[in-house]
């Protein structure tokens, strides 16, 4: 019974070590668990699910995917795990967000973030990748992006990430 009662005191202590690792700041890059930040189209959710456990916790993030979750299952082998490990850690995860729409979303409305950050953005290859039409398809999705993540960006000190492959 004594050894039983130590290893409770044990989790306990391992609890609050977590909870107070938790509250301190955290950096990983650009990025800080005390900023409130949104990831935009993500694909696996291997970007988000990174910074939740850097922080230690997700609760500072929102990921968003313009997949519905019946169909990310279909085209990435580990995002039902991703996405399961994020919300265990906090994270609120949306699906069917499109980006150049993403401001009018009902939970963005009135939410703004320090960071919005949105990995290489691209619409699918629906014509040859040098094609024109490809082309001004992707600088639309940029260009409606921006101005979304405008609309959501905090006006003091936010910041709008884009990664694009070069």
């Amino acid at each position: 019974m004594g050894t039983r009662d130590v290893d409770d005191d044990d989790d306990q202590d391992s609890k609050l070590e977590d909870k107070e690792s938790a509250k301190a700041e955290k950096w990983k890059k650009h990025y800080s668990s005390k900023h409130r930040i949104l990831l935009v189209g993500e694909g696996d959710f291997s970007f988000s699910l990174c910074l939740a456990r850097a922080f230690g916790s997700g609760h500072n993030l929102v990921a968003t995917s313009l997949d519905s979750y019946d169909n990310i299952g279909k085209k990435y082998s580990n995002v039902l795990s991703n996405v399961m490990e994020l919300q265990e850690r906090g994270c609120l995860v949306f699906h069917g967000v499109d980006a150049k729409e993403m401001s009018q979303h009902f939970f963005f409305k009135t939410q703004r973030f320090d960071r919005i950050v949105y990995n290489f953005p691209h619409v699918g290859f629906i014509y040859p990748e040098n094609s024109l039409c490809q082309i001004q398809l992707n600088k639309r999705l940029l260009k409606g992006f921006l101005a979304n993540a405008k609309a959501l960006i905090k006006k003091e000190g936010g910041e709008i990430h884009v990664t694009h492959r070069g």
